[in-house]
């Protein structure tokens, strides 16, 4: 599995868990607003973190780390995820992925065959503007939509999150959202920030005010929506 990043402890990306986060390189979107562009259209192919050792280190933290975050890029793009979580399940460490949703066979496969024990799914925008905000002309998707009702279904533990660009979102992209995530058990608005490394130029966040205004509203039809990373 082509690993490009390793952080060694957080308790921000698993909740209510200190977790390690494993990267992957590679995505088949193109959000302008991504804050990863290194791991999306600029991969470093000779700065990549061996799976062993990253196992190793889940054996040594025992204790101390108790889950572990698989993001990216969009991990299902690799091939042999389903061997590397087994890995890491026979550790004891309970697995958080993080999707983009356009994979739902994958996403399905690893979550029966008890490897995946919490995923966060990006909904990056009404169903009217998808495409638009993943920069991919023509995108079917009708997989997003697959992979929404599968974890609707209560399959696994998740949350949806979305988020908000001043360029790409309006008040009544979140209520549309909303709707089509009806009866979510979680649902996050995040606040963008500028990571300088950035897919695309000229991003720009919404004022504080303005997300609890977004929130808010959001609440009208996924009452379990809340605020990330707004101040």
């Amino acid at each position: 599995m082509k690993i490009c990043g390793f952080q060694k402890m957080t308790m921000l990306d698993f909740p209510g868990k200190v977790a390690c986060t494993v990267f992957t390189g590679g995505c088949n979107f193109r959000c302008p607003f991504c804050h990863n562009a290194l791991l999306v259209t600029d991969i470093d192919n000779d700065n990549t973190f061996d799976e062993e050792e990253i196992i190793e280190y889940l054996y040594k933290r025992k204790g101390i780390i108790d889950g572990v975050c698989i993001t990216g890029g969009e991990p299902l793009l690799q091939k042999d995820i389903a061997d590397f979580l087994r890995k890491v399940k026979e550790t004891g460490m309970p697995v958080k992925l993080d999707t983009n949703g356009s994979y739902p066979e994958k996403l399905k496969e690893l979550v029966s065959n008890g490897l995946v024990d919490y995923v966060a799914m990006d909904i990056k925008n009404s169903k009217e503007k998808y495409s638009e905000t993943i920069d991919v002309p023509g995108f079917d998707l009708s997989k997003v939509e697959e992979s929404v009702s599968f974890l609707l279904s209560d399959a696994v533990d998740y949350e949806f999150r979305t988020t908000v660009v001043r360029e790409y979102h309006t008040t009544q992209d979140i209520v549309d959202i909303t709707k089509w995530i009806k009866g979510a058990k979680r649902y996050f608005l995040q606040g963008f920030v500028d990571s300088g490394n950035l897919i695309g130029s000229g991003m720009s966040a919404f004022r504080p005010q303005e997300m609890v205004d977004f929130c808010t509203k959001a609440q009208e039809i996924v009452p379990n929506t809340v605020l990330r990373g707004v101040k």
